[in-house]
């Protein structure tokens, strides 16, 4: 990057603050001028308003449009929780002078925080980004990589404008800038032309609507795929057909319409348009149209453009694998029995390795009884899992001298295996051999000779044993697939569809293992939720969960999946009914509270500011249960609800509610002062919103409000109120895990 083009400025005091002034009079500030003063938030009506700025859903479809129309394009970053950004997505860029400034551009935002838990509803609909418009999030996700990549040199600010030419260029780069008439100066004064030609304007409201399914503008994309919904069978065809003629449109959104839409032949229709696709972009919708029934010959041609596509993108071969192999049956594990096994009798506990096994007295006791034995297997195995289990024991026994424990462990581990090859030459089941042999050479650091023993041992291990050997086979089984398959994608070739059957079999054999773990169910449900297999994902989710109530990875991930598929409410509504039902306030409570924080800060996303009130108040109570249900919740639920309170004071300062904007920030300080440099999932730390608060009440002539304030913010660790700089590290220490209100899992803090 030309750093001739850069607009920075240096003074580190005034970095990312921006005038407040009306645009068209271009009023600058001085630097005295406080943040919350120069960049006000957007009230509740303000973010109400339409987002003015027609952004393109692509690079490509905005790199095609600027080749198309002569303009350049105008790359818009945004972050959540900044201040300047904030203001610029409440209020910027809803006012109808700021957009005309953009008119003379081909617009692009990026953002990597997510608004809404999906980008697309069952019918296939668009759900569009309520901070930003006419992009989904998904969209305004995906193209920062591209941005970042291309023009942001290495660094990651927010908010930033950059102009590109007609060649793909960098013209200029603004950014750490003091106030929005430089910014605005800079849009309006330098648009960059090729040749000295201005930049033409389209008119496409005359063109015939089929004619539009070629442009890869957003307004056309707009009015084709409205015309799909509100037209009739027959221009709904005329639309498809030409989608198919003009592949280079990638009308993707208009084909996701009509597979889900309730026209069965029209479907069919767009899923055989949608199997001649050429671009990687359409990878997602492939594996998502596979989900419709349709006839065997439709889903080969569909798993054939997945493998097609795959020679450019390694998510389209993962895929088209997972399509072929996630039905089948395992023939190395058998499902079945574990099912059975574990049907929900009585049975004995399990057999640990690092118990009476790990003890050098047992290992001799069974020596001396495999040498009064010598034609005895059972003996002589167990030898071998005995010697095993002292070899896993050895950087316990050699804790203050860790070169005598590998020492030992890796002569304990050759003695092992040499006792498992003479438990087989005597007739010992193979399993069982297979088993010492791969766990030995597995924990000796030789990972990859220890995968065909590990292999070799799941065809004959026993439905139901309940050993810490079995539950370590199957794990390493498990891994062993799982890096041939990585492998195989990385290179970009082909896998038997078997791998991903049999690993998914090994992860249903963990599920039931009495020795299994969180961390293993966790895996299997990323694993089928990363293959769309959603029904099953869920159930092995709350299979899980009914075994580890309190595990900080299921949680997340229920929380993430409800919001997704039941919105904030049925998130908030699964989780009194898991409170209700388990009666355990202090292990659940917290998890509870984390969930109606997650609820909120989609409410506060949306602007649904009464109902995220209602949701930080559930948080608060859930919380306050936790502490009274497990007194070692304390310091983590104190944090937590100190964030709400907090959060709800932005909430009423959005809502011009100063009054209880006061009470709720100075309630947050009291819960926890050591919070206020803390982000909630918005972005946003108490620390700011108390400052904004502050500008505002002076601004009102609030005296005794204000004074009572800043005395509550002289009170705090200084450093906790400093405003970060860009997307770098951000302040505020988080208690232990299990605290549940810094979290957002879309981005944000």
């Amino acid at each position: 990057m030309n750093s001739t083009r850069r607009v920075p400025l240096l003074a580190a005091l005034a970095l990312a603050a921006f005038a407040s002034s009306a645009l068209a009079q271009g009023t600058r500030q001085g630097p005295n001028v406080g943040r919350e003063q120069m960049w006000p938030a957007a009230t509740a009506e303000e973010w109400k308003k339409p987002v003015l700025i027609k952004f393109q859903r692509s690079w490509k479809d905005a790199v095609a449009v600027s080749k198309r129309t002569n303009r350049p394009i105008l790359v818009c970053i945004n972050m959540d929780g900044e201040i300047a950004s904030e203001h610029y997505a409440g209020i910027r860029y809803r006012q109808p002078d700021a957009a005309k400034l953009y008119e003379n551009y081909v617009c692009v935002i990026a953002s990597v925080y997510r608004h809404t838990p999906r980008d697309y509803d069952e019918q296939g609909r668009r759900i569009l980004c309520p901070r930003f418009g006419c992009v989904t999030c998904g969209e305004h996700i995906a193209i920062e990589p591209v941005i970042y990549e291309k023009f942001c040199n290495g660094e990651r600010v927010a908010p930033r404008h950059i102009a590109v030419d007609l060649n793909g260029k960098e013209v200029w780069d603004v950014y750490y800038i003091n106030d929005t008439a430089s910014v605005f100066d800079s849009i309006r004064d330098k648009v960059p032309t090729d040749d000295k030609r201005q930049p033409i304007s389209i008119v496409r409201g005359d063109r015939p609507i089929v004619e539009r399914v070629a442009s890869r503008h957003i307004l056309d994309r707009e009015a084709v795929e409205k015309a799909y919904r509100q037209g009739d069978a027959k221009l709904r065809q005329a639309l498809l057909d030409e989608a198919r003629k003009q592949r280079g449109s990638e009308q993707l959104d208009l084909l996701r319409l009509a597979i889900f839409g309730l026209d069965t032949e029209l479907s069919k229709r767009a899923r055989g348009t949608l199997a001649e696709v050429e671009t990687k972009d359409a990878t997602e919708l492939v594996s998502e149209a596979l989900r419709v029934p349709m006839e065997a010959g439709e889903r080969r041609a569909l798993i054939a453009a997945l493998k097609r596509l795959g020679t450019a993108s390694p998510l389209a071969q993962w895929l088209a694998g997972a399509h072929a192999g996630l039905a089948a049956k395992s023939t190395r594990i058998n499902t079945d029995g574990w099912r059975k096994s574990a049907g929900g009798g009585k049975y004995p506990a399990p057999k640990a390795s690092f118990g009476g096994h790990g003890r050098l007295d047992h290992v001799e006791d069974v020596a001396r009884g495999a040498a009064e034995r010598p034609d005895d297997p059972a003996a002589h195995v167990e030898l071998a899992e005995a010697t095993l289990a002292l070899a896993l024991k050895a950087p316990l026994r050699y804790a203050s001298n860790p070169r005598m424990a590998r020492l030992a462990a890796r002569h304990l581990f050759g003695d092992a295996m040499k006792y498992a090859e003479e438990a087989r030459k005597l007739g010992t089941p193979e399993w069982r051999v297979e088993t010492v042999l791969a766990l030995a050479k597995y924990y000796r650091g030789q990972k990859q000779a220890a995968y065909p023993h590990a292999e070799k041992a799941m065809k004959g291990l026993p439905p139901g044993d309940n050993g810490w050997n079995s539950m370590a086979v199957v794990t390493i089984f498990a891994e062993s697939r799982w890096t041939a398959l990585k492998a195989a994608v990385k290179a970009k070739k082909d896998y038997p569809p078997e791998w991903l059957t049999d690993l998914n079999a090994a992860y249903e054999v963990l599920l039931r293992h009495p020795l299994g773990t969180a961390k293993q169910v966790s895996w299997h449900y990323d694993l089928l939720k990363w293959l769309r297999a959603r029904r099953r994902a869920s159930q092995v989710l709350m299979e899980g969960l009914k075994r580890f109530r309190d595990a900080p990875e299921l949680h997340q991930r229920l929380r993430q999946r409800l919001i997704l598929f039941r919105g904030p409410d049925g998130l908030e509504e699964r989780y009194e009914k898991l409170v209700n039902d388990l009666d355990d306030p202090g292990r659940v409570g917290p998890f509870a509270g984390r969930a109606s924080i997650f609820a909120a800060e989609y409410h506060r996303r949306m602007w649904r500011f009464e109902r995220a009130l209602i949701s930080y108040n559930r948080a608060i109570a859930h919380h306050e249960a936790a502490i009274e249900g497990d007194p070692r919740n304390k310091d983590a639920s104190t944090h937590a609800i100190a964030l709400a309170h907090a959060a709800r004071a932005r909430v009423y300062l959005q809502l011009s509610d100063d009054d209880r904007a006061l009470l709720e920030i100075l309630e947050s300080f009291q819960r926890r002062k050591q919070s206020a440099g803390t982000r909630d999932g918005i972005g946003i730390t108490p620390g700011e919103t108390a400052q904004m608060l502050l500008a505002r009440l002076k601004k009102r002539e609030k005296t005794d409000q204000a004074k009572q304030l800043e005395e509550a913010l002289k009170s705090l660790d200084q450093e906790l109120l400093r405003p970060d700089i860009g997307l770098g590290p951000r302040r505020g220490r988080r208690p232990r895990a299990g605290a549940g209100s810094n979290e957002s899992g879309q981005g944000g803090g």
